[in-house]
């Protein structure tokens, strides 16, 4: 898919958060451009995936300590930071992870002569404009990852709607609900997003990283097409081929929703996702033509790992009928 460019393969680029949905995807890929990728991950050994693949070294490390970043970043030659939480499993994570640790990237960079960071943000990220504290968080982050510039580093942000692909949140945590509800109450059904596939999200970042066009610029990434909340839920309940109620809620029940959620383990839905919600993730600009990138429709791709799922899921039972467990 990339052809190596001369050299690549000297080249280091540290991940912060790489061992997630969209961190995974891109490591892979940067291997296959060439590259050597360096992790950095709090628990190494949860990264199995990642600790087989070559020219890929998984630092166990806390990112939240500035001298283990100083350390880290040591020879590589760019940084691309994935790292965000959609709801604060401890007070102050958002800050924490959304704006401070922005703030120490280019500190790092700074004292390791690194001139080159992408920045994983969020479509409708702006500091002190935003609806919910998620938001908000990501876009201080966002505007403080680019103050980088003042110190001679060339920062790219990308604001991507909800993100589709296998290993996703957001299509697999819909079929792992419908395996065990059959009338399923949804709250904000009208949200609207714009999904946009994994794959084309980290093309734009490994071609962005040699590409001084997109130096100091701030990208919105979408998908093909817009769906309501409850679109995507249908699409699902299709493509699983099973027969689920979708019930749509009002903006009340759906506030008493998210309150009741939230202070549930796990949080799948709380008052400031709620908030987010409350603002279409859409973009009215296209798809960034400089990328040369046509964005896949979720309709290409989704059936594909859906439809996997359940082939894998109807095997499992199988072998615990017959008596087998591996």
């Amino acid at each position: 898919m990339y052809p190596k460019v001369a050299a690549t393969h000297n080249k280091i680029i540290a991940v912060l958060g790489g061992t997630g949905f969209v961190g995974q995807h891109l490591v892979r890929t940067l291997i296959e451009a060439g590259y050597q990728v360096r992790v950095l991950a709090r628990h190494r050994e949860r990264c199995r995936e990642l600790l087989v693949l070559p020219r890929v070294s998984v630092i166990d490390t806390n990112i939240m300590t500035l001298s283990n970043l100083h350390k880290h970043f040591a020879g590589c030659s760019a940084v691309i930071n994935l790292v965000a939480v959609l709801n604060e499993s401890k007070k102050g994570a958002f800050q924490r992870l959304h704006v401070d640790l922005p703030r120490m990237i280019i500190d790092a960079c700074v004292a390791n002569k690194i001139e080159r960071v992408i920045h994983m943000s969020a479509l409708n990220a702006y500091a002190g404009k935003a609806p919910s504290r998620y938001l908000t968080s990501k876009g201080e982050g966002e505007d403080t990852i680019h103050t980088g510039a003042d110190e001679g580093i060339n920062v790219t942000s990308l604001r991507p709607s909800v993100i589709f692909g296998p290993g996703d949140n957001l299509f697999n945590r819909f079929a792992s609900l419908l395996k065990c509800i059959t009338h399923l109450p949804l709250a904000c059904p009208n949200a609207r997003f714009a999904p946009v596939y994994v794959n084309d999200v980290v093309d734009v970042i490994v071609k962005s990283l040699n590409k001084k066009a997109t130096f100091g610029q701030r990208y919105d990434l979408c998908g093909p097409r817009a769906y309501t909340l409850q679109q995507l839920l249908e699409f699902t309940i299709k493509t699983q081929g099973i027969n689920r109620k979708v019930i749509p809620l009002g903006n009340g029940m759906s506030k008493v929703m998210a309150r009741i959620m939230g202070m549930m383990p796990g949080k799948l839905f709380t008052y400031d996702n709620y908030l987010s919600m409350q603002i279409d993730s859409v973009s009215r600009e296209q798809f960034p033509a400089i990328f040369n990138i046509t964005p896949q429709p979720l309709e290409a791709i989704v059936p594909r790992y859906l439809m996997n799922q359940n082939q894998r899921g109807q095997f499992d039972r199988f072998r615990l009928y017959a008596g087998r467990d591996n």
